[in-house]
């Protein structure tokens, strides 16, 4: 074999190993960039839904302090959370979440509370039923932070 015929193979070999080489770096560096994206997504949407059950639930659960009974319809939007919770989070998440809806519904067939009741709540901290909760979201979202 001639040697310009082996030195054009050998170019030709070496910038077609190059060329592909560079492609797989690239193919490679776009999907942990869009791993990344994906997550730092996933970790927002999550971060959104749990904002929007808390400020819900609050809602509701100072509701429930104040009146005996509701309407089911007044709950529809903290189950539809709770509902989207199970498509996107741990079950940890969805299980402190149902707690959440259960204490709302038991006290709305509670008594009404005083002002006096509220504070002596406040003193045993057992008016937070989203402490739990948050504590658990908190876990999850660190865990799963790409930071």
């Amino acid at each position: 074999m001639d040697a310009a015929y082996l030195s054009a193979f050998a170019a030709l070999a070496g910038s077609a190993i190059g060329g592909l080489t560079s492609i797989a770096t690239s193919w490679f560096t776009q999907r942990v960039q869009f791993s990344a994206e994906q997550r730092r997504h996933d970790l927002s949407t999550r971060q959104d839904l749990y904002r929007a059950f808390i400020e819900e639930a609050s809602k509701w659960y100072a509701d429930a302090y104040e009146h005996d009974d509701t309407e089911v319809s007044n709950l529809v939007d903290l189950y539809a959370l709770v509902s989207r919770m199970r498509i996107l989070s741990s079950p940890k998440i969805v299980d402190a979440a149902d707690h959440v809806v259960r204490v709302i519904i038991e006290t709305y067939k509670a008594p009404n509370k005083t002002m006096r009741e509220v504070e002596e709540l406040l003193e045993n901290k057992s008016l937070n039923p989203l402490f739990d909760f948050s504590l658990a979201c908190r876990e999850e979202l660190r865990d799963d932070s790409p930071f």
